[in-house]
């Protein structure tokens, strides 16, 4: 993990981290939660589920690492529903779930480039992982992730 993202989640870590014993109790998350005026709170059935299904070493607290896993899931949670988004964008109207030649041309057309279909297939060709001529979901998570 990088020093700027580590230093980043041990702050926050230390908010919800009251007493500073290390460890984030059920109550010590419902207490940050309710004092961060998310979603009218939570209640202590439903910090102690929370904390069941983060908790790594089944010890009833949230260590750093437990933590830090959660964060980062959310974030991941968050780029693959906006990859998902994105996706849907070029395939709309398109009549298939994949992204076609034709359709990542439409797309791109709509974004202001302009190309031929036959360089849209060569787009498509440099991720195309099972070599059908167009893009699925994953095929096309693969190729954002790497061109970022």
């Amino acid at each position: 993990m990088e020093k700027q993202h580590q230093e980043l989640y041990s702050r926050v870590f230390s908010r919800f981290d009251e007493d500073g014993d290390g460890r984030i109790s059920p109550d010590e998350l419902r207490r940050c939660i309710e004092s961060m005026g998310c979603g009218g709170g939570m209640t202590e059935a439903e910090a102690e589920e929370a904390v069941a299904l983060m908790d790594s070493d089944k010890d009833g607290l949230l260590c750093f690492d437990d933590f830090v896993r959660v964060v980062d899931g959310v974030g991941e949670e968050e780029r693959d529903s906006d990859l998902k988004g994105a996706f849907e964008m070029y395939v709309e109207g398109s009549g298939f779930d994949c992204i076609t030649p034709k359709s990542l041309r439409r797309m791109l057309s709509r974004l202001g480039e302009r190309r031929t279909v036959d360089q849209c297939r060569s787009m498509i060709e440099a991720f195309d992982l099972n070599g059908d001529g167009v893009l699925d979901l994953n095929e096309f998570k693969v190729m954002m992730t790497k061109s970022h």
